[in-house]
């Protein structure tokens, strides 16, 4: 069951924003979210009933009144009502705290899914539009990317194939989107519970001792592997070898019974629709309305970076390697995946005086979160305003925010926060967006809602949440998503935000994790949570920096090998697909590229992004490049990362413009120069 938010009575009431905003011509309006499993099936059924009858009549229009408004304009509005109950949904589905609203919340994501599919194949409604468009009216730059994309989409969809054809790339799209939402759900279902001793988990920070649930009545201690800071937690302390290797096998097979058939089937049927399409190749398919445009031009910016890292990588694990030696006394000693967390951690702390566990003092949750806060107000002109909730939200201690312009004073849209773990909640860290800003029908400016679900460490009863240096960079990351979806605009919810192409849309929140290695920006918050007069050592910062780059080429092509496993897997023809040994596509990969996985298991099945990311994983490096691109200006402006002149620029430009633009045009119109890869690696310690 859903629970009422606990606030304060002096928090601000949403209904005055919701005043600021009707002056403003624009509505603030949060989405309804479902109680009980009854409601949240009637919410999904009446949308897609309504959209049915909305689409079924413009498709009735009198041919020769057709034009853009009551075609492309409207098919956009009609499909945004149903995107933004799918979204509420699929945060119901990741989120609730009772089972059987999870469970019918991604039965209804299965049905919304499914509808969503066989809204391509309407043949009224796409005769409809096809008329608009090769009428070919005068439109300005937006409209005509609307219709554009449009029409590549009835394309992408097979609407120019004979209809016997066609109806079956509809059914095999249709079994995919049951398919990918099973594989999430298997995720999300794999638990891994590992018991130790006291003595096995020497090396263990007391922090995770201690923690909620680790402590068993038998005086054992639980570790879950399938938590993520629980298995770094591990992976980066434990002494005993053993512990390690079990704890990361553990992990590598989660979700590995039920997801490594289902992801055979997966990469066959994706291989199977594009060959219907006249692709080559799914990652063809995927790629083709990105900035990559091919699978071979994603493969090809994968396997250069795999070069060209490779003289720093190799020597980075031959310094953890003589590490693990030294401390073994084998001087042949053999580097594990599961010794790689242990012994970077290991080099930070002796070569850089870098103890992730103790500069988690300087990171108290509360004055983090309102460290950036401050930040991003500033850098963005930007007010955020915890306000009361009006209603039901998805579970206790989620709170709600106002993001306001700070010169004008009107409202941008809202945010959700949802920190920290729980049963059954999703088990990473993402912005999940609930609500798509656009213009409606009356002229107001529908604004953006978003909510952040993350895991950070829950605070205890004697001591408050504190964040590693990592969950940091990772608050500033996912917060930059936030930031994304609130700060664009654009008149058509079809070019928000979180429309622009896949391997761009890390960019800009990726670009935001450059401020966490910056000592200006630090000090404005981190601050030893005993002594707040004590801030991090400047050394202490340098040293992070250094410890960073002496294992940027590790972390860097970890990444890597997960996109090109991704690619591998979708770069395969369709005969091939039907055949392909997924585990060996993907674990040999792994090894070419980062380090062999533990023997006997399969780390894609528990790889998320392969449903829905799918031939996209490049894309984290892909943006990341551009974002260390426009994180170089901040840098080498007056006032540094905390420049509020180059931070408007960038909402103007970037976050603002959302899709209504080739987003290459909006980062070169920042940037002020063509893009480069010279700042990224430097990032990664290579020099010229």
């Amino acid at each position: 069951m859903a629970s009422v938010l606990s606030v304060s009575a002096a928090t601000p009431s949403l209904a005055d924003f919701q005043a600021q905003a009707a002056k403003s011509h624009s509505s603030l309006t949060l989405p309804v979210y479902p109680v009980t499993p009854a409601e949240l099936k009637a919410q999904a059924e009446n949308a897609i009933k309504a959209a049915d009858a909305a689409f079924d009549a413009l498709a009735a229009q009198d041919p020769a009144k057709l034009n853009f408004a009551n075609t492309f304009a409207a098919a956009d509005a009609i499909g945004a009502k149903v995107t933004d109950v799918a979204l509420v949904i699929g945060t119901v589905s990741e989120s609730s705290t009772d089972k059987a609203m999870r469970d019918t919340a991604n039965e209804m994501s299965v049905k919304l899914e499914e509808w969503g599919v066989g809204l391509d194949y309407r043949e009224p409604l796409y005769r409809a539009l096809k008329t608009v468009a090769d009428a070919k009216p005068a439109l300005d730059a937006q409209q005509q990317r609307l219709v554009d994309d449009q029409m590549r989409s009835y394309r992408r969809a097979g609407l120019a194939l004979p209809a016997g054809e066609r109806a079956e790339v509809e059914r095999l799209r249709k079994v995919l989107a049951g398919l990918t939402t099973q594989f999430a759900i298997n995720i999300n279902e794999a638990r891994a519970p590992l018991d130790f001793t006291a003595a096995e988990l020497a090396g263990v920070p007391q922090s995770f001792l201690d923690s909620p649930g680790v402590k068993q009545p038998d005086g054992r201690y639980r570790v879950m592997a399938n938590i993520t800071w629980h298995a770094q937690a591990i992976g980066e302390n434990a002494d005993n070898a053993d512990v390690r290797r079990r704890v990361l096998t553990a992990r590598s097979n989660l979700a590995r019974a039920m997801n490594t058939p289902v992801l055979a089937k997966l990469v066959a049927l994706r291989a199977d629709i594009a060959h219907r399409l006249g692709y080559a190749s799914w990652a063809d398919y995927r790629t083709e309305d990105r900035m990559a445009k091919t699978g071979a031009t994603a493969l090809k910016f994968e396997e250069d970076l795999v070069a060209g890292l490779q003289p720093k990588f190799a020597a980075e694990m031959e310094i953890l390697r003589q590490l693990k030696a030294a401390q073994t006394g084998k001087t042949d000693a053999v580097l594990e995946a599961s010794d790689i967390n242990y012994y970077m951690n290991k080099l930070k702390k002796e070569k850089y005086a870098v103890d992730a566990e103790k500069l988690r003092v300087y990171f108290p949750y509360q004055a983090t979160l309102q460290g950036m806060f401050a930040i991003y107000q500033k850098i963005f002109s930007l007010k955020f305003t915890e306000v009361a909730a009006p209603y039901y939200v998805w579970a206790d201690g989620v709170k709600l925010y106002v993001v306001q312009d700070k010169t004008t004073g009107v409202p941008m849209g809202a945010f959700y926060l949802d920190m920290f773990p729980r049963e059954g909640k999703f088990n990473h860290f993402a912005c999940f967006a609930q609500k798509a800003g656009g213009v409606m029908a009356d002229g107001r400016y529908d604004l953006p809602v978003a909510a952040l679900l993350c895991n950070f460490p829950a605070p205890s009863a004697d001591k408050p949440s504190l964040l590693k240096h990592a969950d940091v960079e990772t608050l500033f990351h996912e917060f930059g998503h936030v930031m994304h979806g609130m700060l664009a605009r654009s008149r058509f919810a079809g070019q928000g935000a979180f429309t622009v192409p896949r391997d761009f849309v890390e960019a800009p929140s990726q670009m935001l994790e450059n401020w966490v290695w910056d000592k200006a920006v630090l000090d404005t918050f981190a601050a030893d949570y005993r002594d707040p007069s004590k801030k991090i050592p400047a050394e202490a910062i340098a040293s992070l920096v250094a410890a960073r780059q002496a294992t940027e080429g590790y972390i860097e092509r970890r990444q890597l090998s997960i996109g090109l496993l991704d690619l591998n897997l979708h770069t395969l023809s369709a005969d091939a697909a039907w055949q392909a040994d997924v585990v060996k596509i993907v674990n040999d990969t792994t090894a070419r590229v980062s380090i062999a996985p533990p023997a006997d298991t399969f780390w894609a099945a528990y790889i998320g992004h392969l449903a829905g990311y799918d031939a996209g994983y490049y894309g984290y490096l892909w943006a990341k490049v551009m974002a260390i691109d426009m994180a170089s200006v901040f840098k080498a402006s007056p006032d540094g990362f905390l420049d509020a002149a180059v931070g408007l620029r960038l909402r103007n430009e970037v976050y603002g413009k959302g899709n209504t633009r080739e987003v290459a045009e909006s980062v070169e119109a920042f940037l002020g120069h063509k893009r480069s890869v010279q700042p990224f690696l430097e990032y990664v310690g290579i020099k010229k």
